[in-house]
């Protein structure tokens, strides 16, 4: 059978996962770490619970793919490079150009690298993912599956911002969201949940990780999301502040002496968050031990992530006019049951309640109540598997 590999390739790593199609059956899956130091980490998960790991310097993304073939050699996953048949990108920003998946060849690769304006922290480096593959596997298809792609339903009076119509025309000044693989795989598996069609259902779906956004989904189509020009927007996150009114950020630099934008970019999107508000962490776990044991802070941020979270909910019941459920994913939102219940129990105007018998970490399927006019559903989210989905639907057409 065809094996198709799907990549996330970060700056300084690169994930990856090997299924057999098209039964979507992972083979393999891991991670290099550490890319460009020294001490790199590679690691590969594979049969039944074993795992290979080795601490080597791997010092570009080049070298990242080379070891991590020669792996799969090694490690008897593969017999021969020729049994991958494809290898699907994960990129974050396809702008306006890219509105869905595509195969991705010397003119593609060249958006790709001209969008790292709207993205910076990432399509440089999964450009740099695509540019290894193609160097050691020539002739094999590579698709690009973009996160910004199902937010690109989006009417205009979602998209675009009040500012003057030129920056929009001549800058493509807008909103594109982000987690759009993640979300677009959720409101179809909750579709399946309910007994019904994804085009018979308006749904809220609500990724909540250390990066959370919030979408609307109108009958499968995404029609408005939280995330806006790049993902530092909407929610309060576990490092990224979230939304905030854009003249606080030359006050504060006038404020603290920092001259460089870069630099103020740079807190809002590492230092804030759970973590600026908490003095103590990122981490949701550790903001919720710190909060039982009386930490003030960490009480705050915890109720601030909440309160924001429920109030782009809130939102998007009149962006839709209605739900019929909402859906939580993506790691907080798939464990932790103290966060979903300080933001449901919070809405019961809207009709809808959650059983706190089924809201227990780690929870799946519905979790609300027989008579909760709005469902809530926990469902694990699989942005990979939507990889190689693309990647079967295009490759024989490349």
């Amino acid at each position: 059978m065809a094996k198709t590999i799907s990549i996330n390739a970060g700056s300084s790593s690169l994930k990856w996962q090997l299924y057999q199609m098209p039964d979507e059956k992972v083979l393999a899956k891991g991670i290099v770490e550490r890319i460009g130091l020294k001490d790199s980490i590679f690691t590969v998960k594979y049969g039944n619970g074993e795992k290979f790991e080795i601490i080597t310097d791997i010092l570009e993304h080049d070298l990242a793919v080379q070891k991590l073939l020669e792996a799969l050699i090694q490690l008897k996953i593969i017999t021969d490079y020729k049994e991958i048949t494809g290898v699907g990108h994960r990129i974050v920003a396809g702008g306006e150009i890219f509105k869905e998946s595509v195969v991705i060849n010397d003119d593609v690769l060249a958006k790709i690298e001209a969008l790292a304006d709207l993205a910076p922290l990432h399509n440089s480096a999964n450009a740099a993912g695509i540019k290894a593959f193609k160097k050691v596997l020539p002739d094999i298809v590579s698709v690009g599956v973009f996160d910004t792609a199902f937010h690109a339903t989006m009417p205009e009076v979602a998209y675009r911002y009040g500012i003057p119509k030129e920056y929009y025309e001549k800058h493509q000044a807008r909103k594109y969201g982000a987690h759009g693989t993640s979300h677009d795989y959720v409101a179809n598996e909750a579709a399946k949940l309910l007994g019904k069609s994804v085009t018979d259902l308006k749904l809220i779906t609500a990724h909540i990780g250390n990066g959370a956004s919030i979408t609307a989904v109108c009958h499968g189509k995404s029609i408005d999301t939280s995330m806006s020009f790049t993902p530092l927007a909407g929610v309060m996150m576990g490092t990224r502040s979230g939304d905030l009114d854009p003249s606080l950020i030359p006050y504060l630099m006038e404020k603290t002496g920092i001259s460089d934008i870069k630099e103020m970019t740079e807190i809002l999107n590492k230092k804030s968050g759970l973590l600026g508000v908490s003095g103590i962490s990122s981490d949701m776990r550790e903001i919720i031990e710190a909060r039982k044991s009386g930490n003030s802070d960490a009480k705050l941020a915890f109720d601030m992530f909440s309160d924001r979270i429920r109030k782009y909910i809130a939102q998007y019941f009149a962006v839709l006019n209605g739900a019929d459920a909402v859906v939580f994913t993506a790691g907080i939102g798939e464990n932790s049951n103290w966060v979903r219940s300080e933001i449901i129990n919070q809405m019961t105007w809207f009709g809808i309640a959650i059983d706190e018998v089924k809201n227990v970490a780690r929870a799946k399927g519905i979790i609300s109540t027989e008579d909760s006019k709005v469902k809530v559903l926990v469902i694990p989210t699989d942005e990979e598997l939507m990889i190689p989905r693309d990647v079967e639907k295009l490759k024989n057409y490349s």
